[in-house]
């Protein structure tokens, strides 16, 4: 996943992206409501670092822990 963002110092850019839920381990799955959405905020080296339930949520989080978000399909 690592895209050179000349501007953004290294460790410092978060990748937002739908998650699947099926992928997501039982634990986890099982906390959430049905038709409700996931979305990811992944590290530089495509660690998920926080789970959410819509993507201005995850881009919100990424900016309040001092990351720069970008969209990642």
């Amino acid at each position: 996943m690592q895209t050179p963002y000349p501007f953004v110092p290294d460790g410092k850019l978060a990748y937002i992206r739908q998650i699947d839920i099926d992928t997501l381990p039982d634990d986890i799955r099982s906390q959430i409501p049905g038709g409700v959405e996931v979305w990811g905020v992944h590290s530089d080296d495509g660690e998920c670092i926080a789970l959410t339930q819509d993507r201005p949520t995850a881009f919100f989080v990424a900016r309040e822990h001092d990351l720069e978000p970008v969209s990642a399909h």
